[in-house]
């Protein structure tokens, strides 16, 4: 009962700074919006909930056993804030995944002069794992990290980072050993690289969906000894072990927008009229309604399954393949449903549905394709 207290006072006080900031981050740029999601976060005291409270995060005790982040934490904060703003939702995860690695397994001074400031927003955090030759696959890792005498040497390139050109640091997986290919899953280790290090360049793109995202390329990049985050050849344990935390809350981010989306067909279909009576009327476009429902509920429960699971220290890996696969599948059915259900103003730029549908494609690419979803789900199914 205390937990379910906790999670619904937390849901409220998203849903709260969500309304009253997403109107601000709308009239904002991309990077100006991305940095001032990240003030009102911080000091809504939210990004606590990113970070475990023996670096300066939340107490989650009373949600999962060990001094970790709280996965049904995340889910309950990303489908408020999705609900409201994308940009809120993507810049607090954000602090979270970017940071993970370095809390649980980076150097001790380097985590109590970091991790604080990251629940406090003032370093952005990103976590660059995607290169333009490896995405689902990360033995074609190919950045390479090599020993110097004073520690580490850096060269390779990343694609699609989110907060490039505007993290403070990254959180980074390169080789140490080995080669790219089939079998280059081991050798890879986890770095910590500021972004002001000689050698990092960040250019940015434009996306779908607004966010600060783009290319990092290192030259000759020094790093001190103390910036390899845990052992040597443990990368990979620790990509997954992030990817693990935060994949279920790509499911709830999805929930968020499909809710939103819903509620906005809901609204629409009540007050256009059209041949003397409510579109809701309408046998078809109300069944449409309750199908939308119906799966969004699916999505809802399958994610509280899997967050519950992470949070209990369970092996669950296809309770988090199912949540992902489907609440994101389902997302972007809803949010297209809606579209349709606005007729022309659905693709009207700026109309919430309109955003809500760009805002969830990317969902069922990114920390794992909905394809992905299903070879592990498959896999665990058959014992393999």
């Amino acid at each position: 009962m205390a937990a379910r207290g906790l999670l619904e006072g937390l849901e409220q006080k998203a849903h709260r700074i969500g309304a009253g900031a997403a109107r601000e981050l709308a009239g904002l740029d991309e990077t100006g919006a991305a940095k001032r999601a990240l003030d009102i976060l911080g000091e809504a005291g939210l990004l606590a909930w990113c970070v475990p409270r023996s670096e300066g995060g939340a107490d989650a005790s009373e949600l999962c056993p060990a001094d970790t982040v709280s996965v049904r934490a995340l889910c309950t904060l990303r489908r408020a804030l999705a609900y409201h703003s994308g940009m809120l939702d993507v810049m607090g995860v954000m602090q979270g995944l970017g940071s993970f690695a370095l809390a649980r397994a980076g150097d001790a001074a380097l985590r109590s002069q970091e991790l604080p400031r990251v629940v406090r927003g003032e370093r952005i955090c990103a976590f660059a794992l995607t290169e333009p030759g490896a995405g689902s696959s990360l033995g074609d890792v190919s950045t390479r990290a090599e020993r110097t005498r004073a520690g580490w040497r850096l060269n390779g390139a990343k694609t699609f980072i989110t907060n490039a050109g505007i993290a403070h640091f990254y959180t980074l997986l390169a080789r140490t050993s080995g080669q790219a290919g089939r079998s280059g899953h081991e050798g890879l280790s986890m770095f910590f690289v500021p972004e002001d290090a000689a050698g990092v360049t960040a250019t940015r793109f434009e996306v779908l969906a607004p966010h600060p995202i783009g290319d990092l390329l290192l030259t000759e990049v020094e790093l001190p000894g103390d910036h390899l985050i845990g052992e040597q050849g443990a990368g990979l344990e620790l990509a997954l072990a992030c990817l693990a935390r935060f994949r279920t809350s790509v499911a709830a981010a999805a929930v968020g927008f499909a809710r939103r989306a819903l509620d906005a067909s809901r609204l629409h279909l009540k007050t256009r009229r059209q041949f003397g009576k409510p579109l809701s009327a309408f046998q078809g476009l109300a069944f449409d309604v309750a199908e939308m429902d119906t799966r969004l509920r699916a999505s809802e429960l399958l994610v509280d399954e899997a967050a519950a699971a992470v949070d209990a220290g369970r092996e669950a890996t296809a309770e988090i393949a199912r949540a992902k696969l489907y609440a994101t599948e389902t997302a972007s059915w809803v949010c297209d449903r809606a579209v349709q259900h606005h007729g022309g103003l659905g693709v009207k730029r700026g109309e919430i549905v309109e955003r809500l549908f760009r805002d969830v494609r990317a969902l069922r690419i990114y920390e794992g394709t909905s394809e992905i979803q299903k070879l592990i789900l498959a896999k665990e199914l058959f014992g393999e």
